[in-house]
């Protein structure tokens, strides 16, 4: 016993020892990050923009890649990329731009951003070369601002026009004896689609090809003014698909050679005057961000909230704007007496209604103690238009999907499934009638369907009233436009649901002459954690997803992630644009 002890105690000893030593390392690392290492530019380089980033609305670090190659750790919010460009427009270090173009994973109102701050750079007359082994159309969006184009030889352009697909699952769940019980406000109202029709419906067709043709004719407005091509002719080239191969794309006129690689950066080293194409200095976005300091200046401050992703009850819901977070947040902000206005980046299809509404009262309490501006990115449609309407003014992109004013609420009947394909049955004892609804494992009844309906009603008129007073409209017009129909940002401020396209720039100065501010420094919410927090954090969920994802393999895992997002749709009243989308562009 007394060895038992003797071993126990010393082994017990060590462990504390050893994972006092792994805590120190893991502060000494994480301070070593805290201090970011300043990049020196050379007098003469090539900025260098990889468009198969996703910029996304705020930083995200990711510790592990962080620690592995500090280049690949961090990637430059939309924002701080818009700023980037903007910066090296005047940094005599910067003598161009290089695009690599290929891939564009971005949103169309991100891809109009960034398009018009590289428009904007060539005003400097520094020059733009975009390339790509194959271009995508999205990429070419971005790409055919550049002063010369080119694609590999054996490489190609995608030119054939836009696709919106959705999926459907009618079929499969009449197949499974599964029904849902889909309640809805709005005819426009697509979300619940997938569930009722095996196709889409006439009114969804309508706003679709609206919308769709919309963005499209932005690509081919934007294509024809940097190609000097008729827009008529670039329809008929994708109509009658003569964009097969790289020498068609030369051949009409769309890039400007094909050229490999090497060819490409010997023609850049001619630019910048250097012999060797070796020798070029190229930056690449993210050390340039390392080496610019993109700050305000001036005594006031302005407060940028980023509204970004599916609007959820709840608090720390990671890739969400959960509604207790942003409570808080909001209620902080509020009372903060150094916060001279408030600048709300919404890029969300919307969400769970209750939230939306807890939101939506914050954004009203705060707009009477300081002005409140909002910026829609790619999205701010159904819960991400409730969350807006009632700010001072509204910004929006001439590409953002916005509008979807309209509620629905799903609520699975499993009952036959279960007892038909997997012999299980269900029974109950009730202390009142309803008191289990709702039910998924029965027929709700007319009176309950009633109830439901009249519950998706109710949230309906709210939301049109919010939509009304925030726009200063009658709940007659907004009805008129509402019913879920989509609207893109262009024709949105045609009809009063948005005030002015412009950029969430545009949106800030809005905010600063609100508060009469002569300058004035920007201030990012949500904070972004602490390196050891995301690592810790970052840890956890990386382990649990790789080994689930590994488990059941890639596909299986998302058609995980489409499951959870159709349970958090059930039984909770929505406001939401559809899930099931694919974009050919």
């Amino acid at each position: 016993m007394k060895i038992f002890f003797k071993t126990f105690f010393a082994t017990l000893l060590a462990l504390f020892i050893f994972s006092l030593l792994g805590i120190f390392i893991l502060f000494g690392i994480a301070g070593s990050f805290s201090k970011e290492e300043q990049k020196i530019i050379d007098t003469n380089s090539v900025l260098v923009i990889d468009m198969s980033e996703n910029f996304l609305e705020q930083t995200k670090s990711d510790p592990f890649s962080e620690l592995l190659d500090k280049k690949k750790g961090k990637v430059p919010s939309l924002s701080e990329l818009i700023g980037l460009i903007k910066n090296s427009k005047k940094d005599s270090t910067i003598k161009g731009i290089y695009i690599k173009c290929q891939q564009n994973p971005n949103g169309y109102a991100s891809t109009e951003e960034i398009r018009k701050a590289l428009i904007d750079f060539k005003a400097s007359n520094k020059f733009i070369i975009a390339y790509g082994e194959t271009i995508t159309q999205k990429g070419y969006w971005i790409g055919n601002v550049a002063d010369e184009i080119y694609t590999h030889p054996q490489g190609g352009l995608e030119f054939n026009g836009f696709s919106y697909e959705t999926l459907f699952l009618k079929g499969l769940l009449d197949k499974l004896e599964i029904k849902p019980e889909v309640f809805y406000a709005g005819k426009f109202k697509s979300a619940t689609e997938p569930f009722r029709y095996a196709q889409m419906s006439e009114a969804n067709k309508l706003q679709t090809g609206i919308w769709l043709n919309a963005l499209y004719n932005s690509f081919l407005q934007g294509t024809a003014e940097k190609r000097k091509i008729e827009i008529a002719t670039l329809k008929e080239m994708a109509n009658e698909g003569k964009i097969q191969n790289a020498n068609d794309a030369l051949k009409y006129h769309l890039v400007d050679g094909l050229l490999y690689d090497d060819q490409v950066k010997k023609l850049i080293a001619k630019k910048v005057h250097i012999k060797k194409e070796q020798s070029i200095s190229f930056v690449s976005i993210n050390d340039y961000a390392a080496s610019v300091a993109l700050r305000g200046t001036g005594g006031g401050k302005i407060a940028v909230v980023f509204a970004d992703g599916d609007i959820e009850m709840g608090k720390d819901q990671k890739g969400a704007i959960a509604s207790d977070d942003y409570r808080v947040l909001l209620q902080k902000l509020r009372n903060d007496a150094s916060i001279n206005a408030v600048v709300l980046r919404v890029n969300s299809p919307g969400g769970s209604s209750l939230a939306s509404d807890i939101i939506w009262r914050e954004i009203d309490l705060l707009k009477k103690e300081k002005p409140v501006i909002v910026s829609m990115g790619d999205y701010a449609a159904s819960g991400g238009y409730y969350i807006a309407c009632g700010a001072d003014s509204i910004f929006a992109d001439a590409n953002t999907i916005t509008g979807s004013i309209g509620v629905f609420s799903v609520i699975p009947n499993v009952e036959m499934f279960m007892k038909n394909k997997l012999g299980i049955t269900f029974d109950r004892v009730n202390t009142g009638q309803y008191a289990d609804m709702p039910s998924a494992t029965r027929t709700l009844n007319a009176t309950e369907k009633r109830f439901m309906q009249s519950s998706v009603d109710s949230i309906y008129a709210s939301f049109k009233s919010r939509v009304a007073i925030g726009r200063k409209k009658s709940v007659n017009y907004i009805d008129s436009i509402a019913q879920g129909r989509v609207w893109i940002g262009v024709d949105a401020v045609k009809i009063g649901l948005v005030d002015k396209i412009g950029t969430l720039n545009d949106a800030i100065v809005s905010a600063s002459k609100m508060a009469h501010l002569k300058g004035y420094s920007i201030k990012s919410y949500p904070e972004n954690k602490s390196f050891i927090e995301e690592l810790i954090n970052g840890y956890e969920n990386s382990i649990k997803v790789k080994a689930i994802k590994e488990e059941i393999g890639v596909v299986q895992w998302e058609t995980l992630q489409q499951v959870k997002s159709i349970q958090q749709m059930m039984g909770q009243p929505q406001t939401r644009l559809p899930i099931f989308v694919v974009n050919h562009p």
